[in-house]
């Protein structure tokens, strides 16, 4: 693994990809970089592309590091270059339980994922960091498909990229972390599934305008300012096809949870990658103002990122928990007024 190994992108990617700059279309120079015809150059990276761009403000800090990296500006840790940690949003401590366990080299499940679930998958897994028995592997909210192109959005280690595969997705999973993306196509091939990735912002999505057949994002969105959420938002407008579908997960400023955390920080404005709770009416309003006719449904109370398929991985505290939120679910699709006090929900949008 390495910069040196520029290999082509993945069979599939190259008529759907666009320059993230003025959405011209991309093809490969003879260094086997990613050109289009207005001079703007991507990198490859062991088949991957690298398609941020530098002119405009990281929604994330180690955005900056995958940029770099992939340029040849820095060169890779050295405990573990082909890991890409300088590119993940974790602690040094958790860099060094990821070397630690890169170097036992035993285990099924990838060390990185390991380490990453406490960023992806809530706060009931930071009780299991280093120690996961197997991938959490939620239960995406979208119909089965037979094929249709999905874009995960945020992707991280790929777990709602893998759930999209197993409806029956055809899925491209995106994130700005050059070494998470590179963690979901080891652990996408492990579990046998045939998923394309990308490094690429969520706000500049690398795709042909008219393309996606349904968008999903869980954990991403709510974290952007609000003016690059609507940028977002009006770019997963732009990539999907009439008729196409987004499923993007927020946080709801009425859950309990929820105002617990706006109170703890004193209902001060939010700063760098701090959630930011939205109302519900503000939510429908963002989505149908820039997607079309939207819907709002809960997806877990007491908390963000609780899944009833993480059950048999997390504490009996949290999986009581996830008990509760399961049940204010169910409750939420037969009293719907319910929906607006969960502390997660999804807004469900189709593009007219």
């Amino acid at each position: 693994m390495g910069l040196d190994a520029r290999a082509p992108v993945t069979a599939g990617l190259d008529a759907l990809l666009a320059c993230p700059v003025d959405r011209r279309p991309l093809a490969h120079d003879a260094g086997g970089w990613l050109v289009c015809d207005s001079g703007h150059r991507y990198p490859v990276v062991d088949g991957v592309p690298v398609l941020l761009r530098d002119d405009v403000a990281w929604t994330i800090g180690v955005a900056e590091q995958s940029f770099r990296r992939a340029h040849g500006e820095i060169a890779g840790d050295p405990r573990a270059p082909g890991l890409y940690l300088e590119s993940l949003g974790i602690s040094e401590d958790e860099r060094q339980g990821i070397v630690r366990l890169w170097q036992a080299a035993h285990g099924d499940i990838d060390p990185v994922v390991q380490f990453l679930v406490g960023a992806t998958c809530g706060i009931a897994f930071k009780e299991v960091l280093g120690r996961l028995a197997h991938y959490p592997i939620p239960d995406i909210p979208l119909p089965p498909a037979n094929g249709a192109l999905l874009i995960d959005i945020g992707c991280n280690w790929g777990r709602w990229s893998i759930a999209g595969a197993k409806k029956g997705y055809r899925v491209v999973g995106l994130d700005p972390q050059l070494g998470a993306v590179m963690a979901a196509r080891r652990v996408a091939r492990q579990l046998g599934q045939d998923i394309l990735f990308v490094c690429a912002d969520a706000r500049y999505l690398p795709f042909a305008t008219g393309t996606i057949d349904a968008a999903f994002s869980y954990s991403v969105l709510q974290h952007f300012g609000r003016d690059d959420c609507e940028v977002a938002v009006r770019e997963v407008h732009r990539v999907l096809k009439s008729g196409g579908i987004s499923m993007i997960q927020m946080a709801n400023a009425l859950g309990m949870r929820s105002a617990y955390h706006l109170a703890k920080r004193r209902f001060r404005e939010p700063k760098g990658f701090e959630v930011r709770y939205y109302l519900p009416g503000e939510l429908i309003d963002l989505f149908e103002r820039n997607v079309g006719k939207s819907r709002l449904f809960a997806d877990c109370y007491l908390g963000l990122g609780l899944q009833a398929t993480d059950r048999n991985l997390v504490s009996p505290m949290s999986r009581a928990a996830i008990g509760v939120s399961e049940a204010a679910k169910q409750a939420s699709a037969v009293f719907p007024p319910m929906r607006r006090l969960a502390d997660s929900v999804y807004l469900e949008s189709v593009k007219a």
